[in-house]
């Protein structure tokens, strides 16, 4: 048994009876919109939100419908904002396959993620879960911040850690914290439940972009060489920033002026590559990265151990632990 498989043991009935409520919800009167949400389901990856959701649920009550609810809420949401990335970012692969946009192009792949969107908000509302559909509301919002706010920084080729930190909190984690916070809302827990547990999430979800950050520095493929995509995007990462913070003047502005005019040089690209990892980058946001991964741990501590507090605890190692 793989290890998301052992991770779902405690909530396996549960999960199965969501990916027929998540088939319904996508449902349409179009036929064109049912062959590409069919295409999508053939292709789903391991669904970890939704994961999330029941895990958190199960670990402090009994999932219910309302669980059920929140989970498909938040895969519709991050459903649709994948197809919406691919288009920004004129991606023609996802999870190994054709993206929406490639097959379909543009103007389709953003319908199609603006009808998912607003299947999930119409779900919420016709199930009367307005809390759940605030959480989520407060996510897209945050999602779309952090994506304008990195564009915003990008351009200037100057962030800061502060900056960073900014960033990956409204771009990524804000969404795992929707997850631990629905799934906590839908059991009937009180506010303070729901805030600490939407820190849990919070704190997963930062671990777990640093952990994409440093794929980018680390081997891959055949060839064994790290594929630098975010440097050649001129996107500033943990790695890179602490780097710069700890490097000479004159050796900061080379770095930067190596980014900034030869980012398709792949030579010089690994030039980067090798100043960062010489200064102890990616040592510095592995440690970053530990940090949150135990206060995400330390925020759950006080609640009893069951299966699913167990699974939950072995699905926040793995989203550091992976290996893609």
């Amino acid at each position: 048994m793989s290890l998301i498989g052992e991770i779902r043991k405690p909530v396996e009935t549960e999960i199965k009876g969501f990916e027929s409520h998540f088939r319904s919800s996508m449902k349409s009167k179009i036929p064109l919109v049912n062959i590409i949400t069919n295409y999508l389901l053939r292709h789903k990856g391991k669904q970890i939100r939704p994961l999330f959701v029941f895990l958190t649920a199960k670990m402090i009550g009994t999932v219910n419908s309302s669980t059920f609810t929140a989970a498909s809420l938040i895969e519709l949401l991050h459903t649709a904002s994948l197809i919406h990335d691919d288009v920004v970012d004129d991606a023609n692969e996802r999870r190994g396959y054709f993206s929406i946009n490639a097959l379909w192009k543009s103007k389709v792949a953003v319908l199609l993620g603006d009808y998912l969107l607003a299947q999930g908000l119409l779900l919420a509302v016709r199930e009367n879960e307005y809390e759940l559909l605030r959480i989520v509301s407060d996510a897209v919002r945050e999602m779309s911040e952090g994506e304008l706010l990195q564009i915003q920084r990008s351009r200037s080729l100057s962030i800061s850690q502060i900056d960073y930190f900014d960033i990956i909190r409204k771009k990524t984690a804000t969404l795992i914290a929707a997850c631990t916070a629905c799934g906590a809302r839908s059991v009937n827990a009180g506010t303070d439940v729901i805030e600490k547990l939407r820190l849990f999430g919070e704190n997963i979800g930062i671990a777990f972009q640093i952990k994409d950050d440093l794929f980018d520095y680390q081997k891959h493929g055949i060839i064994g060489k790290p594929t630098g995509n975010d440097l050649k995007e001129k996107k500033f990462t943990l790695p890179l920033i602490y780097a710069l913070e700890n490097s000479s003047g004159n050796e900061r502005n080379r770095i930067i002026g190596l980014i900034r005019k030869q980012n398709h040089n792949h030579q010089k690209i690994n030039d980067v590559i090798d100043f960062t990892i010489r200064n102890n980058g990616l040592r510095y946001a592995e440690q970053k990265m530990l940090e949150y991964k135990d206060q995400a741990i330390e925020l759950i501590s006080e609640y009893p151990m069951n299966e699913a507090k167990e699974s939950l605890i072995k699905l926040v190692n793995f989203t550091i632990e992976r290996k893609n």
